[in-house]
């Protein structure tokens, strides 16, 4: 029985709509609760409407197109807040695949964009919420990381403040489908055009503080100096030298913001701070990398400076669901024989969240240049167009339950 075909210029056409809210360069600024983003979350209930779903934006920014026709549904999603200055598919590209796969089938479609996977404001916030797995007093808390503004606050600014917060029904539900640019360049690298992923990567943050003493760079001598920054350099130094020996296959780790207080060319630190986190899939993998640095941050103390972890988070790894994994292999298969790969993903999606509580599966496409987060990133139409009927036809394979 052949497949309905989805409309590759209509896809097209409503990314490029929403590419224009918020444009930067070639791609989009669009931080969660901007102006652009409020603009951007009712542009997409409108579209939910004009398809036929029921639309609404619920008491978090969740955006929601829900199918009225009676029977179990598949529940689809991304999310539409970026990055800074950043790229105009990531997230947007897995909210329009699920649209046009409502249009497409005509029914059993229910479509979702979570609000701040981005992690403007906190973590997964949108799809934490609708799992139940958020709760009043983490809202409170909450806070724009640039801006400090409370979540209430942009809430209220936002005109969200007032409404309920959507929980799921899991038993309405086969399953939970998202696609996503891969944000890598090995789907580009191997010469494939889609990735069906296998499991999510799990991340620990840590944020460490050092303590030195503040003097005069002229006039303190070496041996007397306690350098906050100095201290910061040698860790990182240290967890480069101890980590390769830890790790698997796909780890990664960075240092991805390092700050010298007062930072001042002519004062020695008096206090210095990074932000350190590393991914994999394998959790024995992250605890031995998390025991390590707790190694080394111990030796470093040591040192004539003071040195401690002040701040550590954490998400789990997540595996995929064999069944839907095995819908959108089967459909990759028909329509880009050969051409397609299983792999894991090393960044975060709302669909780890989802897992939790129901079968959920990714498709990727190709990032030329494996570059995101970035206003340069992109992919080619032809991919974009492709992934998106491989996406739609794995949908229909779920929900007719084969």
């Amino acid at each position: 029985m052949p497949m309905p075909a989805i409309d590759g210029d209509r896809l097209l056409r409503d990314l490029h709509d929403l590419r224009e809210i918020g444009q930067y360069k070639t791609g989009v600024h669009r931080p969660t609760f901007s102006r652009q983003d409020v603009e951007a979350r009712h542009w997409l209930a409108y579209r939910l409407a004009e398809a036929g779903l029921d639309a609404a934006i619920d008491g978090i920014g969740n955006v929601y197109g829900r199918d009225r026709a009676p029977g179990r549904k598949l529940l689809t999603g991304s999310h539409l807040e970026t990055q800074n200055h950043a790229g105009w598919l990531d997230g947007a590209l897995g909210v329009i695949y699920g649209l046009e796969t409502a249009r497409v089938l005509g029914h059993g479609i229910d479509v979702a964009a979570w609000c701040d996977e981005e992690g403007h404001f906190g973590s997964f916030l949108g799809s934490r919420s609708f799992c139940g797995l958020l709760g009043e007093a983490e809202i409170d808390a909450c806070a724009n990381r640039e801006t400090g503004v409370p979540l209430r606050d942009a809430l209220d600014r936002s005109g969200f403040a007032d409404r309920p917060r959507r929980k799921i029904e899991t038993a309405r539900y086969r399953g939970y489908l998202e696609a996503h640019i891969e944000q890598g360049a090995e789907l580009e690298e191997r010469h494939l055009r889609l990735g069906i992923v296998t499991a999510i990567v799990g991340s620990r943050r840590f944020r460490i503080a050092f303590t030195g003493e503040q003097n005069h760079a002229g006039t303190t001598r070496m041996a007397a100096r306690k350098d906050a920054g100095v201290a910061l350099v040698r860790l990182v130094a240290a967890i480069e030298d101890r980590f390769p020996a830890l790790a698997g296959p796909r780890t990664v780790w960075t240092t991805g913001d390092i700050r010298l207080h007062p930072g001042a060319p002519s004062v020695v630190p008096g206090r210095a701070e990074l932000i350190f986190q590393f991914r994999d899939t394998d959790p024995a993998v992250l605890d031995a990398l998390e025991a390590a640095l707790d190694e080394l941050v111990a030796d470093a103390a040591r040192g004539p400076c003071g040195v401690a972890v002040v701040q550590r988070s954490s998400t789990a790894p997540s595996a995929m669901a064999p069944g839907p994994q095995r819908a959108l292999r089967d459909a990759a298969q028909r329509l880009a024989p050969g051409q397609h790969q299983a792999m894991p993903s090393g960044a975060g999606h709302d669909a780890q969240i989802l897992a939790q509580v129901l079968p959920s599966a990714m498709l990727f496409v190709p990032s030329i240049g494996g570059i995101s987060h970035h206003y340069a990133e992109n992919t080619r139409d032809e991919d974009i167009v492709l992934g998106c009927q491989v996406f739609t036809e794995a949908a229909a394979s779920l929900l007719s339950g084969r």
